[in-house]
């Protein structure tokens, strides 16, 4: 007799009890082809697991989703549209706060719009658990990739530069439909965040700064992107637009924070900024922005040429954009105002 695996059935149990809790046994003895035996032998071992949590007597058993709750499906992306899949069949089958079932619909929706518009692939499979602590979300497309995305919309072959641009925000492949606000976006609302995609990898952490690091990537086609979000956090869909709102009163995305540590390794291995052609880097495309933090945190030496062309020359012709220099070690902090 073959061994049931539990893990295939987590995908689905979720949403089967919610729909057959009172006839859950016979729904396992269908779609697994078992009997009654062994459909509540695993029934048992799913609530002992904290996937089921048991109610009613031997003779009329009632199930419901315990603790563990996960939904998973794959989708063609021709012409799919991302609010159904999680009006239908994701949001009626957690247990949200309203605030985080917000900021979960929101990082839904922009992450699988982006698989649709931007993937270039064929389907997309979409996984979202909840554990006692976390909402846990993740989308993998079989597209050409993000970082090749980026390298053939904005020859960009570098993906540590690619991953430069995109932490800015307001970078799209499709400027006439989209304003590159959702993975900026996405990413501040999550705990955890990575993205992996064309043999590279990315990682966020909230408790971190939102810094973005290398990670070791997953081996597969197309993009995948993680996220987890608290389920206590006190972060809210509205507090983490109006953050980048340079009035903070407003949804304008005029704010965003450019970490610097993701062009600054040289060949020695310590981390510094030497040239103008750095400079140029980090200032690209913040004409789109009416504030830039700049991030030195782990920056521990910066060139005259490239303070000068950052904090001197580019504020100079652009005096609309304004410079905030943070995480300065005092070397950083000396040559900058060498130049101002």
């Amino acid at each position: 007799m073959a061994r049931i695996a539990l893990a295939p059935l987590t995908q689905w149990i979720t949403a089967a009890a919610m729909l057959h809790g009172d006839a859950l046994p016979a729904h396992l003895m269908s779609r697994l082809q078992i009997s009654r035996r062994r459909a509540v032998l695993t029934l048992g071992k799913l609530v002992a697991t904290q996937w089921l949590v048991f109610e009613g007597t031997p003779r009329k058993p009632v199930y419901k989703p315990g603790p563990l709750r996960q939904v998973v499906h794959r989708y063609a992306l021709e012409g799919l549209q991302e609010d159904l899949p999680w009006r239908r069949d994701f949001a009626p089958f957690f247990e949200l706060r309203p605030e985080v079932r917000r900021m979960a619909q929101h990082a839904f929706t922009e992450l699988l719009n982006n698989a649709v518009d931007h993937s270039g692939g064929s389907s997309v499979t979409v996984s979202v658990r909840q554990t006692p602590v976390q909402l846990q979300m993740l989308l993998s497309d079989d597209g050409v990739g993000l970082f090749e995305r980026v390298q053939q919309s904005f020859d960009i072959d570098d993906p540590t530069l690619a991953m430069l641009e995109l932490s800015k925000g307001k970078l799209t492949s499709a400027p006439d439909g989209h304003r590159g606000h959702g993975l900026f976006f996405t990413s501040r609302l999550a705990d955890v965040f990575d993205i992996h995609a064309n043999h590279t990898a990315f990682q966020c952490r909230g408790w971190d700064g939102r810094r973005w690091h290398a990670s070791r990537p997953a081996t597969r086609k197309g993009t995948s992107v993680y996220l987890a979000l608290s389920l206590d956090t006190p972060r809210t869909l509205h507090s983490t637009l109006r953050a980048h709102s340079a009035s903070e009163a407003g949804y304008r995305f005029e704010r965003t924070s450019v970490p610097l540590h993701l062009i600054g390794l040289g060949d020695s291995g310590e981390l510094t900024l030497a040239s103008r052609a750095d400079a140029k880097r980090v200032a690209s495309r913040l004409t789109e922005f009416r504030e830039a933090e700049l991030d030195f945190q782990g920056i521990s030496d910066i060139g005259y040429a490239f303070a000068d062309e950052l904090f001197r020359v580019f504020p100079n012709t652009h005096p609309s954009v304004q410079l905030k220099p943070v995480g300065m070690a005092p070397r950083v902090a000396e040559m900058i105002a060498s130049v101002v």
